[in-house]
């Protein structure tokens, strides 16, 4: 298929680095020739027609802004049969010959499904902060929203210091633990509660109190949104009953998805969104960019969207006994 028409949209939760991955690919479309058309509201946009053209100007002074201009929502319409069938007639009405779409698991798995009723190229890029697709070391997001959390610990550690306090922080991730598992390996955190693994309040409390039995009179526990817990507040409450101590919850929310994209994410966004349009032109299709080690490669995107992506082993053994 000969690709001149390419449209791109960002779906899902936002993250830091999808302007920058944007700007990328405009501009790596247009110097291949090609039209950028982009479309707003992710799914949603695709559906009701909103759609727009996309310049060398259009993207400018973009890359170190946080969100995403296209905006971004999350469509229920879309997954059914005929939202589907409303935005593929958008899509040949705008003479689009390709998609790329920035975004995480429910973008990709949309995508995947969209494509049994259509053939027009697909390339996905991950961007998400939670950092839980299969086939890419990172996502757009990660790095940014991770050093969010440890400039905000850090900054909870000097008051938790002064005050002799337990501090329980609940950062994201609803179904991975990948944000809480980095961010308290990196903040030094007494322990580190993961949806992947069950919590133990007794064990919690014992470790708790451990600490304070080696004179360490202050203490962050680290708490997955998605931990069986039932969260930060719920966890500090059971632990409040069984340790009389100076207890705080802070839980950060969306504060980890805003700010300016680190170094890290805007080189990662600006390789994935040129590979991206160089994958289309090549005739790729339902594939997702990775990255691995240093290297960026096309994953299967029905892979990306059904196999898990475990968190690491050796810092789950380290996080036992970092904290002594």
């Amino acid at each position: 298929m000969n690709i001149k028409k390419i449209a791109v949209f960002t779906s899902g939760g936002d993250s830091p680095g999808m302007n920058t991955c944007l700007r990328s690919i405009v501009r790596c479309a247009l110097s291949y020739g090609c039209e950028a058309v982009g479309i707003m509201r992710g799914y949603e946009g695709m559906i009701h027609g909103e759609f727009v053209p996309l310049t060398a100007r259009s993207v400018s002074n973009i890359m170190q802004r946080g969100g995403t201009i296209l905006k971004t929502a999350r469509s229920k319409s879309f997954f059914t049969q005929e939202g589907m069938e409303q935005a593929f007639g958008n899509l040949k009405k705008n003479g689009i010959d390709g998609i790329i779409g920035i975004g995480g698991d429910g973008t990709f798995k949309g995508a995947v499904e969209f494509n049994k009723l259509n053939k027009i190229p697909f390339i996905g890029i991950p961007g998400t902060i939670d950092n839980d697709l299969s086939g890419t070391d990172y996502t757009i997001g990660f790095d940014t929203a991770l050093n969010t959390i440890i400039d905000a610990v850090d900054k909870l550690k000097d008051t938790a210091a002064s005050h002799d306090r337990i501090f329980f922080v609940e950062v994201m991730g609803r179904d991975s633990g990948c944000l809480a598992l980095y961010a308290g390996i990196a903040c030094g955190a007494e322990e580190i509660l993961l949806p992947e693994e069950k919590t133990d309040i007794d064990k919690l409390v014992n470790k708790l109190k451990d600490s304070l039995h080696r004179r360490k009179t202050s203490s962050i526990v680290m708490v997955a949104e998605g931990d069986d817990g039932g969260g930060a507040y719920k966890i500090a409450q059971e632990v409040k009953k069984k340790f009389d101590y100076d207890i705080r919850v802070t839980v950060l929310g969306h504060i980890q998805r805003g700010g300016n994209p680190s170094a890290k994410d805007r080189i990662m966004a600006t390789r994935f969104g040129a590979v991206a349009v160089e994958a289309l032109l090549n005739g790729e299709t339902n594939k997702m960019t990775g990255w691995n080690g240093h290297e960026v490669t096309l994953v299967d995107l029905r892979k990306a969207v059904k196999q898990e992506n475990p968190l690491d082993k050796n810092l789950l053994r380290y996080k036992e006994f970092l904290s002594l």
